[in-house]
């Protein structure tokens, strides 16, 4: 249907609602169990009504509006629907910003609502009056303020719908506190379909066509996938794809867990601190095909020396990417699945093993420079890399671990191993410190039946420390892993390698987190030994409930193999 957010006329179909019950109500009818989100006054009225369906609505209350926003944005990406945010207005919903731009660049689908003052103080600077519609333009995919209780089940059909066709992304509805309280003759309808809104280009039959000559003809072909692969569930098409081809695939960090990390054909991860053979060989390959992902600076390097001997196919639901970073000499619009799909069907079968056995050499090289020193340490001090590699081996890759961002985020992501899909989470475009322990909150809501790990370094924990008090009052359980090296880690990495190691604002002097951990009543171990590591990781793993473990890591270790900023990626850096 073509959605209008008019009235519905009143007919033996509807009922007399206020503007809060056909909110929840028109949730309801969209599936949504957990909502995320804070109270307030312009959005009390909503909470007033959610008190009426807590059979049917599971709210998760939590301590800060961006522990909120994080937590629904974990909870989408372990489930594949959308995450439900809710804040009152000003301060509540500016709060949301950060959560709302993290989700829109890494294509996560959110419906944040938000409270609003009354209509008629619209403009004048009332008590916690934000103009969050202005605000948040350029950080959602759609959003819209409600005046009439009217609009509401439009508005939110809309939302839905938007927030997950096509190449998904944040909505924010705006609603007046009128609106909220106002009668309307409820009725609700899904929404399928907007004009001039075409989520999923049609594939292009020549396109496909030239895409498969490429392949069928290039010696050295490589494939590099993203998000888009999750998103559009394009797994095991993507697996046969490789499978039938033999190519060589290599995965962006939004991209782990699409295929199992010991496929044959899973070479590794891309990007500064990816894997040497992904990165260095990217510049040998005859046809690069992209799949799902976006050619982020933080994969290509220096654009003007990437693949330039390649022939590009990009696999893209978004137009907007196409040509934007990396010109593509075959651009193919449309889902992944799809389109992976029809290049199956129609492809030879292969295999490159030659091709493939380059990147097993680079593997080689970089285990012997890098991985070797952080598995088996030759100092007394613990590593990142030797603790996330126990972590692993004793989740035997069926854990979801969510990260924060910083070191810890890029060990986490080169050394955990993953069996099934949606089990990786983080925060990719815009790196935001603090998402990792409200998301992981948000994972386990959405996944209670799997083990939820999240790794966090100790600066970006504390960011969002106060989330603590939201496992307690849930009694959710998380595992929590804190890497502490005592600095922000990546800035003072920088701060060594290119700035004479002076470290400007980056040593932290931390309080006890496991006395902060015992006044939320969870249980805590901190540890600095090798000889404890696996005893404590046993503990760590098997305790029912949640369970903090701070390991004490080497203060000055960095992250390699690593692309310097502005370098090529075959100026890729193992030491």
């Amino acid at each position: 249907m073509e959605t209008t957010l008019g009235k519905p006329k009143k007919t033996a179909q509807t009922e007399t609602l206020n503007g809060s019950h056909a909110l929840v109500r028109s949730l309801i009818e969209e599936g949504v169990s957990t909502i995320f989100g804070y109270p307030g006054g312009a959005i009390m009225p909503v909470y007033d009504a959610l008190y009426d369906y807590q059979d049917k609505v599971h709210h998760i209350l939590t301590r800060h509006e961006q522990g909120a926003v994080h937590a629904a944005q974990g909870f989408a990406r372990v489930t594949g629907q959308p995450g439900v945010v809710i804040a009152t207005s000003g301060p509540g919903a500016t709060n949301l910003i950060t959560g709302i731009a993290d989700a829109m660049i890494d294509s996560t689908p959110l419906v944040c609502i938000t409270g609003q003052v009354f209509s008629p103080l619209l403009g004048t600077d009332a008590f916690q009056e934000t103009d969050v519609v202005g605000i948040s333009i350029p950080v959602t995919k759609w959003n819209h303020q409600v005046t009439r209780a009217e609009e509401i089940p439009a508005a939110i059909a809309k939302a839905f719908y938007i927030a997950k066709s096509g190449r998904p992304g944040p909505v924010l509805i705006d609603i007046t506190k009128d609106a909220q309280v106002q009668e309307l003759e409820y009725l609700y309808e899904k929404c399928e379909q907007i004009r001039s809104y075409h989520p999923i280009p049609g594939l292009d039959v020549e396109m496909v066509d030239q895409a498969v000559e490429l392949i069928n003809n290039a010696k050295r072909p490589y494939l590099l996938f993203g998000q888009g692969v999750i998103l559009s569930n394009a797994e095991e098409e993507l697996k046969k794809f490789v499978e039938k081809t033999g190519i060589p695939a290599a995965w962006t960090i939004l991209g782990l867990s699409a295929m199992p990390t010991d496929h044959p054909l899973n070479v590794g991860m891309l990007g500064m601190h990816g894997n040497y053979g992904p990165n260095v060989l990217t510049n040998e390959c005859d046809v690069l095909i992209a799949v799902g992902m976006r050619f982020d600076d933080r994969v290509t390097g220096r654009v003007d020396q990437y693949a330039t001997q390649a022939k590009v196919i990009h696999i893209e639901v978004d137009p907007s990417e196409i040509d934007k970073i990396i010109k593509a000499d075959v651009p193919v619009l449309g889902d992944a699945k799809a389109a992976l799909q029809a290049f199956t069907d129609k492809v030879n079968p292969n295999s490159h093993k030659e091709w493939l056995a380059k990147f097993r050499e680079c593997d080689k090289m970089e285990y012997e420079k890098v991985m070797q020193h952080e598995f088996f340490p030759d100092t007394p001090v613990l590593t990142m890399g030797e603790t996330i590699k126990m972590v692993a081996e004793k989740t035997k890759g069926d854990a979801v671990i969510v990260t924060d961002v910083g070191q810890h985020q890029m060990v986490a992501c080169r050394y955990s191993k993953f069996i099934q899909s949606k089990s990786s989470i983080t925060s990719g475009g815009l790196g935001t410190m603090g998402f990792g322990l409200p998301a992981a909150i948000g994972a386990k809501m959405g996944a209670p039946e799997r083990q939820v790990v999240t790794v966090i370094g100790d600066g970006g924990f504390q960011m969002t420390i106060q989330e603590l008090g939201t496992i307690f009052q849930t009694e959710v359980d998380v595992k929590i892993l804190i890497l502490n090296n005592q600095y922000l880690g990546m800035v003072r990495q920088w701060q060594q390698l290119f700035f004479d190691k002076r470290y400007s604002a980056t040593e932290m002097v931390n309080p006890d987190f496991q006395k902060i951990a015992e006044g939320y009543g969870i249980k805590s171990k901190k540890i600095s030994e090798r000889e404890l590591l696996n005893d404590a990781v046993d503990e760590f793993l098997n305790h029912k409930g949640s369970y903090l473990l701070e390991v004490i890591v080497g203060k000055e270790n960095n992250v390699f193999p690593m692309v310097p900023a502005g370098c090529s990626v075959s100026d890729i850096r193992l030491e």
